[in-house]
């Protein structure tokens, strides 16, 4: 019966993908000598451990809405589900290098962009726990089949440029708001009353004018 160990080597954007796409290099072993691995059918679960790193006076302002005012961060940081991903790993003996493709989203209404987009810099912790089922070659050659335990899991710090840089190549200089549909009615009214061409123009002509403190 197999042996499975996980690590993840390293992590990019998937180019070219239709949406925004993180991509994970998992280098998957197996430590019986010789034993064919015909394949594997892998369920990944990422939790964001928040509270494994430290935040900056402008990280924690960024995040208010998330976790609430920083003296009640004891209470409040816990470790985030950020998805679940499933790949099929091909055959292989002793090791091999399988992609975990994880769907992102700039959805403010998701806790984890939220999260994601308030760091400014340094890595986001993450905690990979595995399932799924392995098909090996038994005795003789005879197919097997085993179940992949959830006491399989490994660590990996996600660097937030790798992130950043993602989200900024699909939507460069700009933010997702979603919107309630009686608030947009409202505002698609008040933009094309008045014949403002832009979103941007017609939000920045209803909020206040901020003034100018001269000391």
């Amino acid at each position: 019966m197999p042996d499975l160990s996980f690590r993840i080597e390293e992590a990019a954007a998937v180019a070219f993908a239709a949406a925004p796409t993180l991509g994970l290099k998992l280098r998957i072993e197996n430590a019986v000598a010789g034993e064919t691995v015909h394949t594997i059918a892998l369920r990944c679960q990422i939790q964001i451990e928040v509270t494994r790193r430290r935040y900056t006076a402008e990280e924690q302002s960024r995040m208010l809405d998330l976790f609430g005012e920083p003296d009640r961060w004891s209470q409040t940081l816990r470790s985030l589900l950020w998805t679940h991903v499933s790949v099929v790993v091909p055959s292989f003996q002793g090791s091999t290098i399988a992609d975990l493709p994880i769907p992102c989203t700039f959805d403010f209404n998701v806790a984890s962009t939220k999260y994601f987009d308030g760091l400014t810099d340094g890595e986001i912790p993450l905690h990979l726990m595995f399932s799924g089922t392995v098909f090996y070659a038994g005795p003789d050659d005879l197919l097997q089949v085993a179940p992949i335990s959830w006491a399989l899991e490994t660590k990996f710090k996600l660097p937030v440029k790798v992130w950043r840089d993602m989200i900024d190549s699909y939507y460069p200089n700009c933010v997702w708001l979603n919107l309630r549909r009686d608030v947009f009615d409202r505002l698609y009214q008040y933009k094309t009353q008045r014949g403002i061409p832009t979103w941007e123009q017609a939000l920045e002509e209803m909020l206040p004018v901020e003034e100018t403190v001269i000391s």
